[in-house]
């Protein structure tokens, strides 16, 4: 088991360093960022300074490390449009995109593994086909599509919840069914799967054949263990609703990272750009980590390593 960790510690290691590196790159190579921030009216003298002030006129390599190295003390620089420390932007976006990620994880857990429970006890059922109709549709339809149709039916028509802001607790309502509906599909199939797998196990028809209720032998013995390998799936899950919260954040205007990631694009802020991109890489590692970890402790051949 320890060496398991360790294994994936390392890969975990490897890919953040990878994807650090990527995302300075394609921002460096993707234009002269002199020009980028001076603004097309500037002067040849002007770009030039810019250059010397922010240190673009040393090798990439050296600007990579000292970027890298500041990064690790949590200090990316300051941002080129919002003229802040882009660590007091992220601070202040954060908790947005996190309360935005919880809500829409619960809501997604809520839904979908009720949605698989019932459609593996009633395999091959009406019921069983209505659920992956639901999970097929969901997995298909676009976030941004079906966030602007909530926001037709439910603002705009009916005048229920807000359009957009991120101010109250109903300003969260849409998003998370937007961001929540995407994670559904994969964790109730899963649910599906898990349950269908332990329903037919040996110790599951040894609790029937002593007597136990329909409910206690679903809910108390096969639920516990088929629900096992879905918490780290929705750790993964998670990992990519933060990453995927740009579209949705920028669809209903909340002021969270996806937002943020969104002006900083949009208007060249490259600083701004390379960190949020970091951070979200880096929760999506960890949170995948996680996710290995708890599945590892399922298996009963890594436990005895």
């Amino acid at each position: 088991m320890l060496v398991f960790i360790f294994r994936r510690l390392l890969v975990a290691f490897s890919v953040a360093i990878t994807v650090s590196v990527v995302s300075f790159m394609l921002l460096h190579f993707s234009g002269d960022l002199a020009i980028s921030i001076a603004g097309p009216d500037s002067t040849a003298e002007q770009v030039e300074q810019i250059r010397i002030d922010f240190g673009l006129d040393r090798p990439i390599v050296y600007q990579y490390l000292d970027w890298l190295w500041s990064a690790l003390q949590l200090d990316f620089g300051r941002s080129y449009y919002f003229q802040d420390s882009v660590m007091s932007l992220i601070s202040e976006r954060m908790p947005v995109t996190l309360t935005l990620g919880a809500i829409s994880l619960a809501l997604a857990t809520v839904i979908a593994i009720p949605l698989g429970v019932v459609a593996a006890i009633k395999q091959d059922t009406w019921v069983d086909r209505l659920a992956l109709t639901i999970a097929c549709i969901g997995q298909a339809m676009p976030s941004f599509w079906f966030g602007l149709t909530l926001i037709v039916i439910f603002a705009v028509n009916l005048h229920w919840l807000p359009a957009g802001g991120s101010s109250t607790w109903q300003h969260f309502v849409l998003p998370s069914i937007a961001l929540g509906y995407y994670a559904t599909p994969a964790m109730m199939r899963l649910t599906r799967t898990g349950m269908l797998e332990v329903l037919n196990s040996d110790y599951i028809r040894t609790a029937r054949s002593k007597g136990l209720s329909e409910t206690s032998v679903v809910f108390k013995h096969a639920l516990r263990n088929a629900v096992i390998p879905v918490v780290a799936l929705a750790a993964v899950e998670l990992g990519f609703m933060l990453g995927g919260s740009i579209v949705i954040e920028s669809v209903f205007s909340l002021k969270g990272l996806g937002q943020l990631a969104w002006d900083a694009i949009s208007r060249n802020d490259y600083p701004v750009v390379q960190a949020v991109v970091l951070i979200i890489a880096v929760f999506y590692i960890l949170l995948t980590l996680l996710a290995d970890v708890l599945n590892a402790m399922l298996d009963p051949r890594l436990r005895v390593r």
